[in-house]
């Protein structure tokens, strides 16, 4: 990157809360906030949003007719994105852009719709605009004002970092000063589940800890879903109210052997980390917030990647899915929040199940890895602002 980036605002929603407070209260906790659910088929664990915050969403919902029949997806990025706008200060006249992407997308309404199809042979009037993926971008503009660009995209679960690629990419073009970026992900239907367990990826133990997020001596996967949107507010330059600065970006895709594939010490990774940090000494790198998904290949190659990266000069390691899921689309910018929340309060988090590491004695830089089905990785290297 030939100049700086600013995070001045991030707002997000997840089973740890909605607050910067009870959110970071709750990371230094040493437990978990997934349930199990029951579905009509099966139980699972999964990680719901707060029963408060559920309230929220449901009141966003009844405050304009217009919103009624939207999907969940659109309602919590709707949330977050007010909130995060807010804290910013920014106005519509500032015709900022808008880059919210989701993995699964309106996944209630579509099996709803797709339901109502096979037991009608017809489909309600409102069904395909309110499943397209464009529609959460569509939405928050229509809500928050806003005239600049807006787009959406999916590429899985590193759907969310792509975003702040997308929005970096758009400032540093000159096009514009402001881009509010995030992901948002509501897909805890008994069909989505079903398809993670048909992949033989999903968490079926008991124990203290359903999902073994870096613990390198599971004998079986664990990941957990969890539902949540993030939203960032990203303005050229080193601003005097920015939480974070972005100092590099990078990304990476392998070439696939089958639909899901990641190679053993993670190319992808290894590609995205060296472009991101281009500029930086490696043991300037206090921290990497991993994807980690609790899967035993991808929680292992991503390890392999980062050793082969940076040799005996690891950083401290962390994920945050053990705790709140995978939220698809939203998990890497959740892991930019832990980030952030680290560097702020000087603390590091660790994962309670796994050997203890060595504290780093400050916080002042993060990188933080996401990658999606079929080896689409990103990672972005942040330093604090103060």
């Amino acid at each position: 990157m030939n100049r700086r980036i600013s995070i001045t605002s991030l707002a997000s929603l997840s089973a740890l809360g909605s607050t910067f407070e009870e959110i970071w209260d709750n990371y230094t906790e040493d437990k978990h906030f997934l349930n199990e659910r029951e579905y009509e088929n099966f139980n699972a664990w999964v990680a719901e949003l707060k029963t408060s915050d559920q309230r929220f969403i449901e009141e966003l919902r009844s405050s304009d007719i217009k919103y009624k029949d939207l999907d969940d997806s659109v309602l919590f990025s709707l949330f977050v994105a007010r909130r995060a706008v807010e804290m910013a200060n920014w106005k519509p006249e500032d015709n900022f852009g808008i880059n919210i992407g989701s993995s699964r997308g309106a996944t209630s309404l579509f099996e709803k719709y797709h339901q109502e199809y096979l037991e009608t042979g017809k489909s309600s009037t409102i069904s395909s605009p309110t499943t397209t993926l464009g529609n959460i971008s569509s939405w928050i503009a229509h809500d928050l004002q806003t005239n600049g660009p807006e787009i959406s995209h999916s590429i899985t679960c590193s759907t969310g970092l792509h975003s702040l690629l997308n929005g970096v990419a758009w400032i540093l073009s000159g096009m514009t000063n402001k881009f509010l970026v995030g992901g948002s992900e509501a897909s805890l239907t008994g069909f989505t589940i079903a398809q993670m367990k048909a992949l033989k990826v999903y968490a079926s133990n008991s124990d203290e800890f359903p999902c073994k997020a870096l613990d390198l001596n599971k004998k079986k996967n664990t990941m957990v879903l969890g539902e949540g949107a993030s939203v960032v507010c990203l303005e050229d330059g080193e601003q005097d109210n920015a939480l974070a600065i972005i100092e590099g970006v990078g990304y990476a895709t392998e070439v696939l052997k089958h639909n899901i594939s990641i190679s053993t010490n993670a190319d992808c990774f290894q590609k995205s980390m060296k472009m991101a940090l281009q500029n930086t000494e490696l043991s300037d790198v206090d921290v990497i917030v991993m994807h980690a998904p609790g899967t035993i290949k991808g929680d292992k190659s991503e390890l392999n990647a980062i050793k082969k990266v940076f040799g005996s000069n690891c950083p401290f390691l962390t994920t945050n899915k053990w705790k709140l899921g995978h939220t698809f689309a939203t998990s890497g910018l959740l892991s930019l929040e832990l980030a952030i929340l680290m560097m702020q309060n000087q603390k590091v988090i660790h994962v309670p199940f796994v050997e203890k590491q060595e504290e780093p004695n400050k916080i002042n830089k993060v990188l933080i890895n996401a990658v999606g089905f079929g080896g689409n990785a990103v990672s972005v290297l942040i330093k604090n602002k103060a």
